[in-house]
């Protein structure tokens, strides 16, 4: 299902052998991919200061050094890998690799040298612009990282975004012999006369949503359960990874609303920084 998986990493992966480091690994052990390490040599970073090409050549070789630690690990694990170190912005320097790959790994904390933290506006950037789909996984202690996944939980609203999403996720249940908990949300957070209007228009459209998913899991011999609940779409869908005991929730990076849904704010990057488990998001820029 995956040939190439794109790693971005910074010196925090070489902390205690970084818990998402060894997640990309077990998942491009999985696969039999090649993991593709990236050090990106931010000099655009308002702490530096170039003098001639020394600060870049710092900043390579730091990125060399961190490559190299990494590289160990995943030799250790036995792990088909390679790295690349690039100067560039991060967001779109990781987009760009992307083009290259199926899937990206995306650590979401790091340091100063990825644009602040990963969690932030890189990950924002890379969820919104990459051609292939994108799993988030926050390198925290609470974090839950466990593969192979037994249980994937499929955020839907029945858009072409998320149904693209969902077909992925479907496909990689089935790769995985797993299972799917498709969820559709009807939010109540709007005001009560428009909620009113709209709700039970809003329940029909959740109830379809979750019966394509389904639909879409038979054809692949997946089981799916289908959910139906009412609240603010990422309180509900982070409240369903604990319910549901998923090990990666799947949305789109898109929904009804169009791109500038994925903005800061929005219901996939809310659910990126809130989740304890993976978030493996699926935009609409086809690989070119």
């Amino acid at each position: 299902m995956y040939d190439d998986v794109l790693l971005p990493v910074d010196e925090s992966a070489t902390a205690g052998a970084s818990a998402v480091v060894r997640h990309a690994a077990d998942l491009a052990r999985w696969a039999d991919a090649t993991l593709h390490l990236l050090y990106v040599a931010d000099t655009a970073r308002d702490s530096v200061t170039v003098v001639g090409t020394d600060v870049v050549d710092a900043l390579v070789r730091e990125g060399e050094s961190t490559l190299s630690e990494v590289g160990e690990t995943l030799d250790g694990l036995g792990v088909d890998h390679e790295g690349e170190v690039l100067q560039g912005d991060p967001a779109p320097t990781i987009v760009d690799y992307a083009r290259e790959v199926d899937l990206v790994v995306m650590p979401t904390h790091g340091r100063e040298g990825l644009s602040r933290q990963f969690l932030g506006s890189v990950t924002e950037r890379v969820v919104r612009r990459a051609p292939v789909p994108v799993l988030a996984a926050r390198a925290r202690e609470d974090e839950r990282l466990r593969f192979p996944y037994e249980r994937l939980l499929v955020a839907t609203d029945g858009s072409e975004a998320a149904t693209r999403a969902a077909r992925h996720g479907l496909d990689l249940a089935a790769a995985l012999d797993a299972d799917v908990t498709a969820l559709s949300v009807v939010d109540d957070t709007v005001g009560g006369t428009v909620r009113d209007l709209v709700g039970d228009e809003s329940e029909r459209a959740a109830g379809e949503a979750c019966a394509a998913v389904e639909a879409d899991g038979a054809d692949r011999g997946v089981e799916v359960t289908r959910r139906v609940v009412h609240g603010a779409p990422d309180e509900e869908i982070v409240a369903a990874v604990d319910s549901t005991g998923a090990d990666v929730v799947v949305v789109g990076a898109t929904g009804r609303r169009g791109v500038d849904d994925v903005l800061l704010g929005s219901v996939a990057d809310r659910t990126i920084r809130r989740a304890l488990v993976p978030v493996l998001t699926v935009g609409e820029t086809p690989r070119e």
